[in-house]
């Protein structure tokens, strides 16, 4: 139910948006920070977030970032001016950064390695697939009904009640042994680098990749970053201990992530693109329309769990970036001013099936040979990565489909956004051979491997205890 509520929360106001503009006069320019004000918050905040659930309890911070989201939603709904609004959706964005790894920390703790936990990461990849189809329908039939508000209100009652589930249903965080430090040199540069680096991924295609405002985040973001490797180098209880890179799994899954969410995850957009300015579906019918990838990627990663229980994450992860490579390029094909949704249903399907099996995949390859005591930082830096990832993604394919707009009007604008988006998806066919590429890194022998992991970090991680007590 968390994992839903994060992907309803980022699909939710996109039909809302040109209602929340004329109501609360937001400029053209200004509009955009809607969603920004989230992703940047997000994406920038997850490696704290990761590291809070690891020292201050997961369920602790599985509640507190439930009571965020609600708080934020209801100010939001009430927001009489664009910067309380935005605002909230910046808390949002944080609740958000504290509620992702904390779920999935939980999910990678509370069931075993292997068969039991990869069911339980198909569930919560459900959820999340499903989110795309209810942000979709639920802000469409919301701001009909009760105006752009509701979209906000929608997640009051559902944060209170997960929060409510999460203390009568997952047990009592168990205190960590020995005193922990908090490393705040650390995670001051590391939370001002990864968001000034999102920020400048986010706003960049708006902005122009050469503006002032954009080089000066980029270049700020790159001397933070520096500073923060610097910092867990020398630190006695870092943020994100250093030794985490030395895990093939993680890395390859955090190479993964990033490669994932550039090519499988830009594709809602040109797809709502397409159903929206080519065929000229209305909002609520566009929804409707995503209910058919929605449910094939559920069905993916139900099938990516059992392909990782029986085979090897390697061979989950192989067969689904492949299986969307053909199916991308099958979608592609159809793309066209005189297509039409039915053409579109073979590719979408097949598609939405490799992707949900890669999803399913790539999370299991970023949990193993993790040791339990650090599955929270550890799904913080895949997760940053994935939001690192969709924004670079993103903006390079959306400069490949606008790359033919230029002044067009009418039947050649629809005409051109058409050829437009058609060659972007089949750049996206194309990047997600690197996806390929990446699992291959992934170890042949994954759960020899994995105990080997989880047994040296548990080692380094008790001497940096002790280092950290005689500090």
């Amino acid at each position: 139910m968390a994992q839903l509520i994060i992907a309803l929360d980022i699909y939710i106001v996109f039909v809302a948006l040109p209602e929340i503009g004329a109501d609360l006069g937001f400029s053209e320019q200004s509009l955009q920070w809607v969603v920004s004000a989230y992703v940047v918050a997000f994406g920038g905040l997850l490696l704290l977030g990761g590291r809070a659930a690891d020292m201050l309890g997961r369920r602790r911070m599985f509640v507190i970032a439930l009571g965020l989201y609600a708080v934020s939603s209801l100010a939001g709904g009430l927001a009489g001016d664009p910067a309380l609004l935005i605002a909230m959706r910046a808390v949002q964005g944080l609740g958000g950064a504290l509620l992702f790894p904390a779920t999935l920390s939980m999910i990678n703790t509370l069931f075993a390695e292997g068969r039991s936990r990869n069911r339980a990461l198909a569930v919560w990849g459900g959820a999340g697939a499903s989110g795309l189809t209810l942000g979709s329908l639920l802000g469409g039939i919301l701001t009909d009904a009760f105006g752009w508000e509701a979209v906000f209100y929608v997640n009051v009652p559902l944060a209170a009640a997960v929060a409510a589930g999460a203390l009568a249903f997952i047990p009592r965080d168990v205190r960590a042994g020995g005193a922990r430090g908090f490393d705040l040199l650390g995670a001051i540069t590391a939370t001002g680098g990864t968001t000034l680096l999102v920020y400048a991924l986010v706003q960049g295609p708006e902005s122009g990749w050469t503006s002032p405002g954009i080089l000066a985040a980029a270049a700020l973001a790159v001397v933070l970053l520096a500073a923060f490797v610097t910092v867990e180098a020398r630190s006695r209880d870092p943020l994100m201990p250093l030794r985490l890179f030395r895990n093939r799994s993680l890395v390859a899954g955090m190479a993964i992530t990033a490669v994932f969410m550039g090519t499988f995850g830009a594709l809602p957009y040109f797809q709502t693109l397409l159903f929206q300015s080519v065929y000229g579906f209305s909002p609520l019918t566009t929804g409707l329309a995503f209910l058919v990838p929605s449910l094939a990627i559920a069905a993916g990663t139900q099938l990516g769990e059992r392909l990782a229980t029986r085979v090897t994450t390697r061979a989950t992860l192989l067969t689904g970036f492949g299986i969307g490579v053909v199916g991308t390029a099958l979608l592609a094909v159809v793309i066209s001013a005189d297509g039409g949704y039915a053409a579109a249903v073979p590719g979408l399907i097949v598609s939405s099936v490799g992707q949900g099996i890669a999803w399913t995949g790539m999370w299991i390859a970023a949990a193993s040979g993790v040791a339990p005591q650090e599955q929270g930082i550890a799904s913080g830096m895949a997760a940053t990565t994935q939001q690192s990832g969709a924004a670079i993604g993103l903006a390079l394919l959306i400069a490949v489909a606008n790359a033919g707009l230029g002044d067009k009007r009418g039947e050649a604008l629809r005409t051109a956004l058409a050829d437009g988006t058609r060659t972007a998806v089949y750049v996206a066919a194309a990047g997600m051979l690197l996806g390929l590429l990446a699992t291959l890194a992934l170890p042949r022998h994954p759960r020899a491997t994995a105990e080997r992991e989880v047994a040296r970090g548990v080692a380094d991680r008790d001497a940096d205890l002790l280092n950290s007590r005689a500090g």
